[in-house]
């Protein structure tokens, strides 16, 4: 099967209902999506197919074939990092750290759709992304200063 992750087509030879996350960790060796809890609740393995956030422990790599996938890998680089990555680092975000490949996918198909989120409307958006370490002030400051950069405002 073929599969556009990165804007890069891959051959993988997998079964059509192995998870996205195993083939991407597993076959194509891109680390930065990560494994969590396995059931799609806590949002680690979180990434972008057509650009909507999606748990990429709950969806096949069959059903995800036909589409562009975006992972944290692919999001930015070190020289262009995409505006949430540069508002992560800038409010210090991570602590340990695992959750928030998924936290920030979230957040960039999130800010895509909601230039000028309020408070609540963030908290709700982020609500079903997990971080043990408690950063969620954190995570919201970021995610209002990559709303503004991302708005020019």
């Amino acid at each position: 099967m073929e599969l556009n992750v990165d804007g890069t087509i891959h051959v993988v030879d997998v079964e059509a209902d192995m998870p996205l996350l195993w083939v991407l960790r597993d076959e194509l060796k891109l680390k930065g999506t990560k494994y969590g809890c396995g059931a799609g609740l806590c949002g680690a393995c979180t990434v972008h197919i057509k650009g909507e956030a999606v748990r990429s422990c709950s969806i096949s790599a069959g059903d995800a074939q036909n589409a562009p996938i975006t992972t944290i890998n692919g999001l930015g680089t070190p020289a262009a990092r995409h505006a949430v990555q540069a508002a992560w680092i800038e409010h210090q975000v991570a602590q340990c750290g695992y959750c928030q490949s998924g936290q920030i996918m979230t957040a960039a198909a999130f800010l895509a759709k909601t230039p000028n989120p309020t408070d609540a409307e963030i908290d709700d958006a982020m609500s079903g992304n997990l971080c043990r370490c408690g950063t969620y002030p954190r995570i919201r400051a970021a995610v209002k200063a990559a709303a503004t950069t991302l708005s020019g405002n």
